[in-house]
């Protein structure tokens, strides 16, 4: 029987470990990663909770998302299978994202071997830059940028070559294009509808960026999660459509945008078999698989007819007319907004230090939460605009409106 203190002398008496190195001790925390302030969107949050503030800085709908997607979702959940469903994705929604494509953009994809579904955008995002570049390639970005790339491209071991977009049209150019792209070029990401400027790129400069893509043999990461949510008549182009882009091009879209359902995190990868392989691999060590009821709805709601999208445009169109135009009216610059749920204001003249000063100022004294897009410039080179959410009732853009009002001598 043990006696007290014997199971020390055991403890004395077993081998002891030896010290791990500082970087191996549960305290390390990979510097990429470490390294991160809390997000723009997480402050400006709180800061909307602590003030009673309206939040148009985070971007979801007040809208519940359409019913009939839902209840499909609710029934899957309820009277169908709920174990594993393949990695890939189910076939019935394979089917549907190559169908809904075909019909809309007119690309030919094989639902076998050229769609995979994941679990949302941003893991479809991080499973591509892991399958496609080695530590020391360099990834083109462009800026502003969606606050995930930096760090995953970092992590997968990529080289960053940032290209800053300059408002109002924030448009490519050549010359940037000339200076970011080399030898050590593996991969480019595009962004298109551009969050957060409400960017769509035009012709032009997506025939500029395929022409460098097949001169530096250079595959081109599409994310287009914005793709339907486009106004004023405007379709979207993908990438991937252009001459001698096909083989080149992995292309993204999220259920969640495309339904208004930010938290059904469904998302496709589009690409020639060539590459959907390596991507298939990086995929099955990161989710490997999605719910299988959220699939069923999403490929139930990528059959609707195409009334119910251009429908779904104008309803946001409306939004955006009705806070762009109430701003004007009080004296704001309000900059081109032709796509996503987002639109910018130009804060350069109204005595503030940056944006990041006026959104400060606006959720605090004004009661209204805002991002500064400097948050999304890894430099912050661009300093003077600042983002809004429209995709709210009337109600709740009236009562920012009516807030912001306070503002109007400002920016007069």
């Amino acid at each position: 029987m043990l006696q007290a203190g014997d199971a020390d002398t055991l403890d004395a008496r077993r081998p002891q470990p030896r010290p791990l190195p500082r970087r191996m001790t549960p305290a390390f925390i990979n510097p990429v990663f470490d390294a991160l302030p809390t997000t723009v969107f997480e402050t400006m949050s709180r800061l909307a909770r602590v003030h009673g503030a309206i939040n148009l800085g985070q971007g979801f709908p007040d809208d519940p998302g359409p019913e009939d997607v839902r209840e499909r979702g609710a029934r899957a959940l309820r009277d169908g299978w709920n174990q594993y469903p393949p990695m890939m994705g189910l076939p019935a929604l394979r089917e549907a994202v190559a169908a809904h494509y075909a019909r809309h953009q007119g690309l030919v994809l094989d639902p076998e071997t050229e769609v995979m579904v994941t679990s949302g955008a941003t893991e479809a995002l991080a499973g591509a830059l892991l399958a496609l570049i080695e530590p020391g390639d360099e990834v083109v970005l462009f800026a502003p940028m969606y606050d995930a790339y930096l760090p995953l491209v970092r992590r997968a071991g990529g080289v960053p070559r940032i290209v800053a977009l300059q408002p109002p049209a924030f448009r490519l150019d050549e010359a940037a294009l000339a200076e970011a792209f080399g030898a050590r070029t593996r991969v480019v990401v595009l962004n298109n509808p551009l969050n957060p400027s409400a960017t769509l790129f035009a012709p032009e400069d997506l025939d500029l960026l395929a022409r460098y893509c097949q001169r530096f043999d250079v595959t081109a990461l599409c994310d287009e999660v914005w793709e339907h949510v486009v106004f004023d008549g405007a379709r979207h182009r993908p990438l991937m459509a252009l001459p001698g882009m096909r083989e080149r091009t992995v292309k993204i879209g999220s259920a969640g945008k495309i339904f208004s359902l930010t938290g059904w995190k469904v998302g496709f990868v589009m690409a020639d078999a060539r590459l959907m392989r390596g991507l298939a691999k990086a995929h099955q060590f990161l989710t490997f698989t999605t719910p299988p009821n959220l699939q069923e709805a999403v490929a139930y709601g990528l059959g609707k007819p195409a009334p119910w999208f251009e429908a779904m445009r104008a309803g946001y169109a409306r939004s955006r007319d009705r806070l762009a135009d109430g701003l004007r009216g009080l004296g704001f610059t309000v900059l081109p907004a032709r796509a996503t749920w987002f639109l910018n204001l130009d804060v350069a003249n109204l005595g503030y230090a940056d944006d990041a000063a006026f959104c400060e100022a606006l959720v605090t004294r004004h009661g209204v939460a805002a991002i500064p897009v400097s948050a999304f410039y890894p430099d912050a080179a661009v300093r003077n605009i600042v983002r809004l959410c429209f995709a709210k009732d009337d109600a709740t853009l009236d009562a920012a409106l009516d807030r912001m009002s306070g503002l109007a001598g400002r920016a007069a």
